[in-house]
This record gives C-alpha cells, sequence and structure tokens, in this order.
C-alpha cells in the first residue's frame, strides 16, 4: 500500500512541467503589461485630448459655470424741443427692495414695512408669490413708485429693518403729461409681440436688460436711435450663482438724444385754444417742413403708460365718448370743407378752364343741366357776379360748383393727389393715416358703384367721399405756398450725443461734431403751366383774412403780422334737398366741423397752420377754427416766453405753466 502511494507521488512531479509554467506565466505577465500600457497610452492620449486639443472648449464650459456676462441697460436718450425744453427725460424713481436671507422672520417684516408706508396687502401676497423659487441672496421688489414722504419715513426707521432698502431705478418721464402724449407716444413694457418683432429683426441681445420699448409716436419711430447700444459686465459666481468678484465691465452706450422742431409754447397755446373742445391743430414752418405744433385734443397721459396702466385708467380713457387715444392731427379724417377752394381754383387755372376775372353769376343755387336737384348755397340770395378772388373771400360754393363740374372728378383727383391728399404725408411718426381721395376708379374699386356727376359737384366744396386730416391741410397749405415746392413734414430737427444736446436756437445753428441736423429729401415740385397761378391764389386768401366781409377777416383783424387764410365748415350729416341746417336741433356728433387753413406774413411765409374742431354748436370755421390759429399765430409773432428748465418747476396735465412763470397775454385772445 505504501509502494503504491509512493507511486503516485512520483507520477505525479512527473508529470508537472515547471518550465512549460513559468512560460504561460510569462506570457501573461507580457500580456498584462501590454494590456496595462494600451490602457495608460489611451488615458494618456485622453488626457492630451482634454488638456491640449480641447483645451479652449472645455475651458469655456468651465468659465461658464464660473463667470456669467450680465447685461447693463443703457440709458434712453432725451427729447427736446427746438429751444432746448426738455420734453422727455429718465427719472429716479424709487423702490423697497428685500433680500431674503438677511431677513430672519419674513412675514412679520413685510407686515410691519407694509404698515409703515402703506403696501397693501394685494402688493404683499405678489410679493410673497414672487418669493417662490427665487434665490434668496438676490433682492425682490416689494413696492414701487415711492412717494417723498415713504422714503423719508422709511429712511428714518431703516435700522429696524435689516435686509430691507431702498433702490432707484430710471423710468421714463414725461414732464408735459397730456400737452405730448400724441406726438412723443410713450414707453411701456415688452410684451410678446414686441419681443417677436425684436427677434425678427436680429437686434434681441440689445434688448437683454431692457423692459421698456416706444410704443407711440416719435418714442417708436426713433427706438434704435433712442434706446443705445448694450453693455456687459463679467462677473465671477460661485456653484450657488452668487456674485464672488467683477472681472470686467463694458459699460453701456447711451442712446442719442433728440431735438425737435417742436415749439413747446406753441403746443401749450394749442391746448388752451382748444379747451373744452375735440380737435387738433397742427403747425408747420413752410421753409424747411419742420412741425412746430402738433396738438390733438382730448388728449392722456402717456406717463401712466410708463409704470403699467392700472384697468381703472384705462377703461376711463377707452370708456370716454371724446376718443381721447385717437391722435386726430394725423387720424382725424376731416371732410376738407372749404379750405380746398384755393386748391380747385389752381386747377381750374392750370387747365385754362377760369382765369383770375372768369365771372359767373351766383342766384343761391346751381343745378346739373338734365337734373332736377338744386345744390344751394351759404348765402340763400347768393353773391351775384362772382370772379375767383371773390368765390374764394366770400366762399362761394356757385362758383365751386360749376368749376367742379366742368373739370370732372379725375381732373380734380389728379391735380389734388399732387398736394398730397389721399396719401401719406411721410412725418415721422407711424401712426398717420391717409384720408380719401375720390375719383371714379376709386368709388369702382371700393363699392363697385359708378361715379355721379352730384358727387362731382360736391367734392368741389370738400364735401362728397373726400376726407383729409389736418397734416394733411397744412401740408397742402405749406406746398401752396411754396409755389409747388414740397418739403417733408417732420418733427426731428437734430440728434446728438447724450448730454450734448443744444439747448438754444444759437446753439443748433452754430457748427459741431456732436450734433447731426437731419436732411430730408425733396420731392418732386409741382409745376404749373403759368407760374403767375400761385400768385392769383394766394393773393385770394390773402383778401380772404385781410378784406372786410371776407370769412376770416374777423378772425386777424387788428393783427401786427400780414396773415391769409381760408375758412371751412363740413357738414358731417348730409341733408335733405331744401333742408335747412339748425346746429340746436341737430345732436352733437352730428353737428357741422369747423375748419381752418391760415399762413403768415404773406411775404415769405414762416408758418402755416391748420384746424380742425368737431361739430361745433354754432357758427363755421370762421367763427370757431380762425381764433384758434390767430392765438397760435399771435404767440408765434409776439414775445416769446421760454420755458423753465428748471425741473421742479416743470407743468403737469392742466397746471401747463410752473409756479413762478405766468401765461403770456396772448392766452387771453378769443
Amino acid at each position: 500500500m505504501r509502494k503504491k502511494t509512493k507511486f503516485n507521488q512520483q507520477k505525479r512531479v512527473a508529470i508537472r512541467n515547471h518550465s512549460a509554467e513559468a512560460n504561460l506565466f510569462s506570457r501573461r505577465t507580457f500580456i498584462a503589461f501590454i494590456g496595462l500600457v494600451v490602457l495608460v497610452l489611451v488615458l494618456f492620449s485622453n488626457i492630451y485630448g482634454f488638456q491640449i486639443n480641447s483645451y479652449d472648449k472645455y475651458q469655456t464650459r468651465s468659465n461658464s459655470n464660473r463667470i456669467k456676462l450680465l447685461p447693463v441697460k443703457p440709458n434712453r436718450g432725451l427729447i427736446y424741443d427746438r429751444n432746448g425744453v426738455l420734453l422727455a427725460e429718465n427719472k429716479p424713481v424709487y423702490s423697497i427692495d428685500v433680500i431674503p436671507e438677511q431677513v430672519d422672520d419674513m412675514k412679520e417684516t413685510i407686515v410691519n414695512v407694509s404698515t409703515l408706508l402703506g403696501i397693501s396687502d394685494e402688493q404683499q401676497r405678489r410679493f410673497f408669490e414672487s418669493l417662490k423659487g427665487k434665490r434668496r441672496f438676490k433682492p425682490l421688489e416689494l413696492k414701487s413708485q415711492l412717494s417723498d414722504q415713504q422714503i423719508a419715513l422709511f429712511s428714518v426707521n431703516k435700522h429696524k429693518y435689516p435686509g430691507v432698502f431702498i433702490d432707484a431705478k430710471l423710468k421714463r418721464y414725461y414732464p408735459f403729461g397730456y400737452l405730448t402724449t400724441h406726438t412723443l407716444g410713450y414707453v411701456a413694457r415688452i410684451n410678446r409681440k414686441d419681443a417677436n418683432k425684436l427677434e425678427d429683426d436680429g437686434i434681441s441681445a440689445n434688448y437683454a436688460a431692457t423692459r421698456n420699448i416706444g410704443k407711440l409716436g416719435l418714442e417708436k419711430y426713433y427706438e434704435k436711435i433712442l434706446h443705445g447700444t448694450i453693455g456687459h459686465q463679467a462677473v465671477e459666481v460661485n456653484n450657488q450663482g452668487r456674485i464672488i468678484r467683477t472681472l470686467n465691465f463694458t459699460p453701456p452706450v447711451p442712446g442719442k438724444d433728440l431735438t425737435l422742431t417742436l415749439d413747446i409754447e406753441l403746443q401749450m397755446i394749442a391746448k388752451r385754444a382748444l379747451s373744452g373742445k375735440r380737435g387738433a391743430v397742427v403747425a408747420i414752418d413752410p421753409r424747411d417742413g419742420g412741425i412746430l405744433a402738433m396738438y390733438s385734443n382730448p388728449s392722456y397721459d402717456g406717463n401712466l403708460f410708463v409704470h403699467g396702466i392700472s384697468s381703472k385708467n384705462y377703461k376711463k380713457i377707452t370708456d370716454s365718448k371724446d376718443s381721447p387715444f385717437l391722435n386726430r392731427a394725423v387720424q382725424g379724417e376731416y371732410p376738407p370743407a372749404s379750405t380746398v377752394k384755393p386748391f380747385l381754383a389752381l386747377t381750374g387755372l392750370d387747365a385754362n378752364i377760369i382765369t383770375s376775372e372768369s365771372r359767373i353769376y351766383d342766384p343761391g343755387w346751381f343745378q346739373i343741366k338734365g337734373v332736377k336737384r338744386k345744390y344751394g348755397e351759404i348765402s340763400r340770395w347768393g353773391h351775384g357776379w362772382v370772379n375767383l378772388s371773390k368765390a374764394i373771400e366770400k366762399s362761394c360754393n356757385v362758383y365751386f360748383y360749376t368749376l367742379a363740374d366742368k373739370l370732372g372728378i379725375d381732373n380734380i383727383s389728379e391735380m389734388m393727389g399732387k398736394f398730397g391728399f389721399g396719401d401719406l404725408t411721410g412725418i415721422d411718426i407711424h401712426e398717420e393715416k391717409k384720408g380719401i381721395l375720390p375719383s371714379a376708379a376709386w368709388k369702382r374699386a371700393r363699392y363697385n358703384q359708378p361715379w355721379y356727376g352730384g358727387e362731382t359737384v360736391i367734392t368741389g366744396i370738400g364735401q362728397s367721399y373726400w376726407t383729409a386730416t389736418p397734416l394733411q391741410l397744412a401740408q397742402a397749405t405749406s406746398i401752396l405756398v411754396n409755389k409747388g415746392v414740397i418739403k417733408v413734414p417732420h418733427l426731428l430737427k437734430a440728434t446728438s450725443e447724450a448730454n450734448n444736446t443744444p439747448k438754444t436756437n444759437e446753439e443748433l445753428g452754430s457748427p459741431s461734431p456732436l450734433i447731426t441736423d437731419m436732411q430730408y429729401d425733396e420731392k418732386a415740385p409741382i409745376v404749373l403751366g403759368q407760374e403767375d397761378s400761385w400768385d392769383i391764389i394766394l393773393d385770394a386768401m390773402h383778401n380772404t383774412a385781410q378784406k372786410l366781409g371776407a370769412t376770416a377777416y374777423s378772425a386777424f383783424k387788428g393783427t401786427k403780422y400780414d396773415a391769409a387764410g381760408k375758412t371751412g365748415s363740413a357738414q358731417v350729416a348730409g341733408l335733405k334737398e331744401g333742408e335747412k341746417y339748425d346746429a340746436a336741433a341737430t345732436e352733437e356728433n352730428k353737428r357741422d366741423n369747423a375748419m381752418f387753413i391760415a399762413f403768415a406774413p404773406y411775404e415769405n411765409p414762416e408758418i402755416v397752420i391748420a384746424v380742425a374742431i368737431e361739430n361745433v354748436a354754432k357758427g363755421g370755421g370762421g367763427t370757431n377754427a380762425g381764433p384758434v390759429a390767430r392765438q397760435i399765430m399771435d404767440q408765434y409773432f409776439g414775445k416769446r416766453v421760454i420755458i423753465s428748465q428748471d425741473k421742479s418747476k416743470h407743468p403737469h396735465h392742466d397746471n401747463i405753466y410752473g409756479k413762478k412763470l405766468q401765461p403770456p397775454k396772448v392766452l387771453l385772445v378769443r
């Protein structure tokens, strides 16, 4: 048994091959070593790729987690009138802000601060709602638009409320409120429509820190100029997003300041003259097309929209029967009435249908050949024999019925189109309307009906389908006094870098590298067959304001300047044949409108005015609209009173003069 066991052991010893095992171990070790080397090479390859080849990529990712680029809002450009009076500024608005992590008992602190400052329950509720999900180290607004009394009250008690502080932000402010809203427009919070438009224009990045944008008027038209260019602040943050330090700061570029052609004093006179009336005034300098005054009444305060208008205030405006939102100066479409008679007469002269001495007999009515209907005259008994000048002076309807009938609607439409009727004037605000300049083709396209001779007749006195805005009337008159030369009406006179806006007319006239005077292209002039036709019409308008008994005489009686003009009374509701108009018995919204155009001085005109007043109780254009034009011209040619630039004396709403300034005597003129 022992021999067999010993034999087995010897057999097992003989079977083991130590050399083979050593070789196998060596091969395995070598393979493992090769694998290890490969893994090390892969590791170093990846390290090389991360640290060398992809350094910029991963450095950027790292920096994006560590460094934040915060946008910095630029200051919006200011707006001045032609005399340097500030019309739109950036005013500090104070708010109460809270840093949550510095407040031990948030509820108790908010209740105490609210009791101290009179903060409503609704404002507290909104604060606690906005608190949810916000980073605790970032300030959160509790109440904005603090009054001076609230600021002073909190300042005294500030030590009681750690983590609560007063913050200041710049907000747009319009010192003259109602007076300039329809012209300047206003800024308000950027909505979804605005954001989409900015995205489509490729400039949304420039508004990353901006909350408000121009909504109407000049604020909207010159938004890109006024807004400026965004700046950036590079800051280092920790993993919680808390700012550790500022690394770099690129300051924003403020928007450019605008100097307007507008004269705020004339704007004030327009507001005072239109007090209690619905209507509009436009005054233009015919020498360059600059708008001197453009006021629509009633108006509203654009400041209400800057901070977000309340539903109560918005409803008050929208529910008003006087439509304050309507900018009547550029959107009010009125029958121009007899104010277009000078233009019709010019058309007749150019077409050789009449001369300055052509006469017709006015029996008090006009009748189209073969038609039974009679078209009435202002004077029941007519004006007898009238020539062109007398027809304009007396506003003889029969003369222009006859002339229109001979001209035909298409000839009238063609010439009136040259004066800008039925088209945009090109003024630098977006809200302008075209009005209607009727023609046979226009009626066919709109109503699919033929044009009738009776419609031509009443078109000759500015009625029928014809409508025009006060701006169009002022522009047409400007072209008339310029004898066909067309100047584009505009509000912007010059732009300048921030804080370098000139403050006087003398500075405006001085060359400066910081000032850019705006240049406006002229349209092709109106060329007449006979140049003296212009003078014939202008002389007739001069007589209309200077001759005793002429329709505009009472408006300019006794002035020291030499004015010319034309009156108009536009029917709003049609009358049946033979029916007499009675304002007292007519509903207010169906009463006649009073229209007026004027210019002065007669030689080398400096100012052109168009006035429209809705639904007058009695009288016509000479009685109602003429005195409005007179007050503006009296101010323009009289002694000027420049408004104080002291911010503490800026007028508000109806208090249009500062406490120490008295209105000029011209305001008493009626």
